[in-house]
């Protein structure tokens, strides 16, 4: 697959093509701590509110393999800290898509006038761990037993930190 397109999200054209696979990550419970019977409203409010500048991937042909947002981690003195959420369809896993998510959002976090990005919740069995320590990001500190995996019991949460 040749690289996915990164662009700037549209809620109204670009939603009903995230969903399908925003429901379906959230609701396996592996990866994300957010209820996994999150309503498609609820989740639109949590993946695309105001405060956030979203971005899909688009392969070949157009279709939505993942997104991605951007926003800042706090407020105030500390608004220059980024944090982001990414998802990858997992009928697209392993082409390079993530990576390719981190990098736009990565890029566009420091052109928006960032200083860094945490992450404040990586599930410590979540695939994409190797992606960010490959992308700079360390892990500051873990939650022991924070998260209940639906396969692994118990595992902690990372917070993750990279300065940009």
């Amino acid at each position: 697959m040749r690289r996915a397109a990164i662009t700037p999200c549209s809620l109204v054209e670009d939603w009903p093509r995230i969903w399908p696979f925003w429901h379906r990550i959230v609701a396996a419970g592996e990866t994300y701590a957010w209820d996994r019977d999150t309503s498609e409203e609820a989740a639109r409010s949590l993946w695309m509110n105001a405060a956030k500048r979203v971005y899909v991937a688009e392969d070949a042909d157009g279709a939505v393999v993942g997104s991605a947002y951007l926003t800042p981690n706090y407020g105030g003195p500390a608004a220059r800290i980024a944090n982001a959420g990414f998802m990858v369809d997992p009928d697209h896993a392993g082409r390079g898509i993530g990576r390719a998510l981190a990098e736009h959002v990565l890029t566009e976090a420091k052109v928006q006038g960032y200083r860094g990005m945490v992450f404040n919740a990586v599930v410590e069995t979540n695939p994409a761990v190797p992606l960010w320590t490959s992308l700079g990001f360390t892990i500051l500190a873990t939650v022991p037993q924070a998260y209940e995996h639906p396969r692994h019991g118990l595992v902690g949460l990372y917070i993750m930190y990279k300065a940009l």
